[in-house]
């Protein structure tokens, strides 16, 4: 496992940008994918978008296509997730995950049980 350290939630109006950050302390990540998940009040965890380390595909649940962007910084061993156009059904608090397995796949794994690594969560309001 890895330890994943999140920043950058906030508040903001619709239509607004954020961005989220997320480091793996401790080394250099060298599992299969790390993504984001978000959580709102009274609803299940819900993949976000991730990225898959070995191919640097990236994937997008479809409510965020267009809008958000996963990246990463091999250099700074940093993950972000860019969001604008924020909606307030962005509302949710939003953590970092990582699939530290060794099993390399191709495609991305969308629920949240395949990945063993989680953030503290970082919340993220969007007002109307």
């Amino acid at each position: 496992q890895v330890q994943l350290v999140e920043s950058g939630g906030g508040s903001v109006q619709a239509g607004g940008s954020l961005r989220l950050s997320c480091a793996p302390s401790g080394r250099t990540f060298s599992g299969a994918a790390m993504g984001w998940f978000r959580q709102a009040p009274g609803k299940e965890r819900e993949f976000v978008t991730a990225i898959n380390w070995i191919t640097g595909r990236t994937y997008y649940a479809d409510s965020v296509k267009g809008r958000f962007t996963i990246s990463r910084d091999n250099a700074k061993n940093m993950v972000y997730l860019q969001m604008n156009s924020l909606e307030p059904e962005d509302t949710a608090v939003y953590y970092c995950a990582a699939d530290t397995r060794a099993e390399r796949y191709v495609g991305i794994h969308y629920s949240p049980a395949s990945y063993g690594s989680w953030g503290q969560g970082t919340q993220v309001t969007v007002s109307s």
